[in-house]
């Protein structure tokens, strides 16, 4: 299916990974092999696959170290008929992290979820990563699609400047620019004023949440470098600052 006006699956898709912060997460039992579905937390790494932190008491852990194959279904949490929404169902292998990418891992997990900084350490806690291989997308009648991992998931193999001062710039923003993070959720997304605060940024956007509510802010042009990014975010006050004037 090709993109339209007003539907773009792959743009969709990688919405809805950026926005969740929970999902449904479906393992094969060991020695059965039956399904197994679950309820996780979930954060997104920068290229916009989908991290966990579970415990190896948990079922759906020890189902994972013994065979990798998973699904992971994320939706809209729409009000009235949650059939209505846009759903997305990854497949793919939960994957531990290793010490080259724990520390990703573990600092977008809990930028999203930072009442887990309370068991993080625990020894029997581990970050998983899902590297899916094909997703389907469903987002109301006729809009039904399977979309390969290219489609949905962002190239940072030329962001690494941008992913080294990722932190620095969500840390310098939710000190010392939270009017401007209001600005943009409230002026340039039509959000609701709230604490909003940045969670994380990617060569496509920027990641804000306020309590259980998170929004998406597209950049209109990749971004792999912090002067760019600092810029965008000057535009993007810029535009929010304007249309607050208006």
């Amino acid at each position: 299916m090709q993109p339209t006006a007003d539907f773009d699956p792959a743009r969709l898709a990688r919405s809805l990974l950026r926005r969740n912060r929970q999902g449904a997460l479906a393992t094969l039992m060991t020695g059965s092999g039956d399904p197994y579905c679950s309820l996780v937390n979930v954060a997104s790494h920068a290229d916009g696959s989908p991290i966990l932190l579970i415990s190896r008491l948990a079922l759906h852990t020890r189902n994972i170290l013994a065979d990798s194959r998973v699904s992971l279904m994320l939706d809209e949490r729409a009000e009235g008929d949650p059939l209505a929404g846009s759903r997305i169902m990854l497949a793919g292998r939960a994957e531990q992290a290793d010490s080259d990418d724990r520390e990703i891992l573990r600092r977008r997990y809990l930028n999203a979820h930072p009442s887990a900084e309370t068991f993080v350490n625990f020894d029997d806690f581990s970050f998983f990563r899902i590297r899916p291989v094909w997703a389907h997308l469903v987002a109301g009648f006729g809009r039904i699609v399977d979309l390969e991992p290219e489609c949905f998931l962002t190239d940072i193999s030329d962001a690494a400047a941008l992913l080294e001062a990722e932190q620095g710039a969500v840390d310098y923003m939710n000190a010392d620019h939270r009017d401007a993070m209001n600005l943009y959720a409230t002026k340039l997304l039509g959000a609701e004023a709230a604490h909003w605060r940045c969670t994380g940024c990617d060569p496509d956007g920027i990641d804000m949440q306020a309590g259980t509510k998170v929004l998406r802010l597209d950049f209109p042009r990749r971004i792999v470098t912090s002067d760019a990014l600092r810029q965008m975010l000057k535009e993007f006050a810029d535009q929010a600052r304007a249309a607050a004037n208006i």
